[in-house]
């Protein structure tokens, strides 16, 4: 299953999801996948090409297929690995316990965030005084457009 982003059609603009079904999994071309589902969540995928469209670019499109090849066990693919925030091969078991609920975030998760190494309550402490301090900005900026604009004979 793989999720596509909104905008990639020209009407309606939601998101898809792209199913892809198969009688037998052990097929012996490749790999048994029975008991297995391959989710891909390409929701970030593609670029904005006006306001309302987007396009897979062909390094998304390259990266999906590979991702899929590599699952499927086919010769020439890469090793698969689950991806967090793109890809995940799910047991029929996972699956049951997520009450066969098919959403491929729900499978995928999110994707691993860096540590910037900086503690939390440093970070907390540092980000609160930047927010006041752009508060304070705020505040002098308002006071000096409405003076601007009384000279000009606009507002109070």
């Amino acid at each position: 299953m793989i999720a596509l982003p909104g905008q990639l059609f020209y009407s309606p603009q939601i998101p898809a999801c792209l199913w892809f079904v198969t009688r037998d999994k052990k097929n012996h071309k490749f790999r048994d996948r029975r008991g297995q589902t391959l989710f891909i969540d390409a929701r970030k995928m593609g670029s904005l090409i006006d306001r309302v469209h987007r396009d897979l670019t062909d390094e998304d499109v390259a990266r999906i297929a590979s991702t899929y090849h590599a699952w499927r066990g086919e010769k020439d693919a890469r090793e698969y690995a689950d991806v967090p925030g793109f890809c995940k091969s799910a047991s029929l078991e996972e699956i049951s316990k997520n009450g066969f609920v098919l959403t491929p975030w729900r499978y995928v998760g999110t994707e691993d965030v860096e540590d910037d190494g900086e503690p939390f309550e440093e970070k907390m402490g540092r980000l609160t005084r930047k927010l006041e301090e752009q508060f304070r900005e705020s505040e002098r900026l308002e006071k000096e457009i409405l003076i601007n604009l009384a000279r000009l004979n606009y507002g109070k």
